[in-house]
C-alpha cells in the first residue's frame, strides 16, 4: 500500500498561522492547535487536516447558526510552552469559539491554565493518563480504563504474559499511565522483579542497548510483553531495532498505545506483523459509517491510499458533538455549549454510539488489533459494548475516591466521595 510520507504530510502546510478560508468577520472561528513541525508532526498533522475536513463538510451543510465556520490553524511546533502561547493567541487575538488540539499530555497541561483563565473550550482527541477533568476540556480519546487496563488484561488472559516491560517517552502521560499499570499489576500479584520500566526522551533514536535489555529481560523463562507508551517519531527506530535484533511478536509481543495506521505508514511493517495496538477504532473495521468516513477523507486529501486512525475518529466524534451542542444551545457561548455537550450522542465509526458523560469523557468500545503486513490492524479482541471513561483511576490511592461531575449540584472535576468536598483543582 502506498502511504503518504511524513515529509509530504508536513508539506501540506508550513505556515505558523493560516486561516481557512478568509471570510468576513461574522463567522464561527474554529482554532486548530496541532504540531505541524517537530517530533510530533508525524502524528498531529493528520489531525489538523481532519479538523479542516470537518469544517469544510459542516460549511457544505450551511455552517452553524446561519454562519460559516472559519478554521484558524497555528503551529506550536512540538514545543510545549509554545502550545500555551498559541492557545492564548487563538483565544485573545483570533477570538476563536472552540479549539481542537494537542496530542501529548505535556502540551495539554501547558494549555490548561490558559483556557481556564480565558474560559475557552478545547476538545482533546488522544488517549491519555486520566487524573484530570477540566470544565473547559472535553476528552474524546481513551482514558486508561479504555485502553491501558484492557490491553494488560488481554496480554495476561489471552497470551499468558508474566513479565512486563513498561516502555515510554519521558513525560507525564507515560509516567502516570505506567504508575497506574504498575499498581494494577502488583494488585494482580505480579512481583516487582517481573516489571521493567524504561523512559526515553522525545525523538529518541538509538534503541540498540534498550532493546538488548528488553531481550535479556524476556529470556528468564517467563512469557514477556512490552507495553509501549512511546510517542512520536521515536517509534520508527524502536520498531526497526526490534526487527534488527530478531524480536518477533511470538517472542516478545509489543502492545502500543500511540502507534496507529499513520505511524505505521512510515515503517517497513514486515518485521512487525503480529505486534499489537490498543485503540477504540481501527481503519479496518467494517461498518457503513467507517467506509463513508474513509471515502470522505481520501477525497479531501486527494490520496486514495491515505489512512485513518483512532485520534481522527475521536476528532470526528468531538467535532460532531460540538456542532450538535452549538445548535442545541443556540450560541457558541462556552458555558452554554459546555452544558449542552453533556449527554450528547453521536454515531462512532465502529458501529455504535458515542456518549459524552458528565465527567467530560466519552463512552467508547475498546479494540485490540494485530499489525498486518499492509500497515493495517486486524481486530483480535473487543469489548461487548462501550466502556465509560474514568477521569480518575481506581488504582491510585489519591484518586480512587475522586469523581468528576460537571452537572448540578456538584459541577466539580474532582469531588471526593469520602470527604464530600470539591478541591477545585481539576488537574
Amino acid at each position: 500500500m502506498k502511504i503518504k510520507t511524513l515529509a509530504s504530510a508536513i508539506a501540506l502546510t508550513s505556515a505558523t498561522l493560516i486561516a481557512f478560508p478568509s471570510l468576513a468577520a461574522d463567522t464561527i472561528k474554529v482554532g486548530v492547535l496541532h504540531s505541524l513541525s517537530g517530533t510530533m508532526a508525524i502524528s498531529e498533522t493528520t489531525l489538523k487536516d481532519t479538523v479542516l475536513m470537518m469544517v469544510e463538510e459542516q460549511n457544505k451543510k450551511g455552517g452553524l447558526l446561519g454562519k460559516k465556520l472559519e478554521a484558524v490553524v497555528v503551529d506550536p511546533a512540538s514545543n510545549w510552552p509554545l502550545f500555551a502561547e498559541k492557545a492564548r493567541e487563538l483565544l485573545t487575538e483570533e477570538e476563536v469559539d472552540v479549539i481542537f488540539g494537542c496530542w501529548t499530555s505535556v502540551s495539554r497541561k501547558s494549555v490548561l491554565p490558559v483556557i481556564e483563565e480565558l474560559n475557552g473550550l478545547m476538545f482533546y482527541p488522544v488517549q491519555y493518563e486520566g487524573e484530570e477533568s477540566s470544565k473547559n476540556v472535553f476528552y474524546t480519546g481513551a482514558a486508561p480504563n479504555q485502553q491501558a487496563i484492557p490491553a494488560v488484561n488481554y496480554l495476561k488472559d489471552e497470551l499468558e504474559v508474566e513479565r512486563w516491560v513498561l516502555a515510554g517517552t519521558d513525560y507525564v502521560y507515560p509516567r502516570t499511565t505506567n504508575k497506574i499499570l504498575e499498581a494494577y499489576l502488583k494488585d494482580m500479584g505480579v512481583a516487582e522483579e517481573d516489571i521493567m520500566i524504561n523512559y526515553t526522551p522525545f525523538g529518541h533514536s538509538d534503541w540498540q542497548s534498550i532493546v538488548s535489555d528488553i531481550k535479556k529481560f524476556g529470556s528468564a523463562g517467563k512469557k514477556t510483553a512490552v507495553v509501549s507508551t512511546i510517542n512520536g517519531d521515536a517509534n520508527v527506530p524502536f520498531y526497526k531495532e526490534l526487527g534488527n535484533q530478531g524480536i518477533s511478536s511470538e517472542d516478545i509481543p509489543v502492545v502500543a498505545f500511540s502507534v496507529g495506521e499513520e505511524e505505521l505508514s512510515g515503517l517497513d511493517t514486515a518485521p512487525l506483523v503480529g505486534h499489537l495496538a490498543a485503540w477504540n477504532y481501527f481503519q479496518s473495521v467494517e461498518t457503513d459509517e467507517n467506509e463513508e468516513f474513509i471515502t470522505q477523507w481520501q477525497a479531501f486529501t486527494g490520496n486514495p491510499d491515505r489512512v485513518t486512525n483512532d485520534p481522527m475518529e475521536a476528532t470526528f466524534i468531538g467535532f460532531n458533538m460540538w456542532a450538535n451542542a452549538v445548535t442545541e444551545a443556540g450560541t457558541t457561548d462556552v458555558d452554554a455549549v459546555e452544558q449542552a455537550m453533556i449527554g450528547q450522542e453521536t454515531p462512532n465509526l465502529t458501529g455504535g454510539t458515542a456518549v459524552m458523560n458528565k465527567n467530560h469523557h466519552l463512552s467508547k468500545p475498546v479494540l485490540i488489533g494485530e499489525i498486518q503486513d499492509d500497515g493495517q490492524f486486524e481486530t483480535v479482541w473487543e469489548t461487548d459494548g462501550v466502556v465509560p471513561g474514568d477521569a480518575w483511576s481506581d488504582f491510585l490511592p489519591g484518586s480512587k475516591d475522586l469523581i468528576a461531575d460537571w452537572t448540578d449540584p456538584l459541577k466539580c472535576g474532582n469531588y471526593n466521595t469520602e470527604t464530600k468536598m470539591c478541591s477545585g483543582q481539576n488537574y
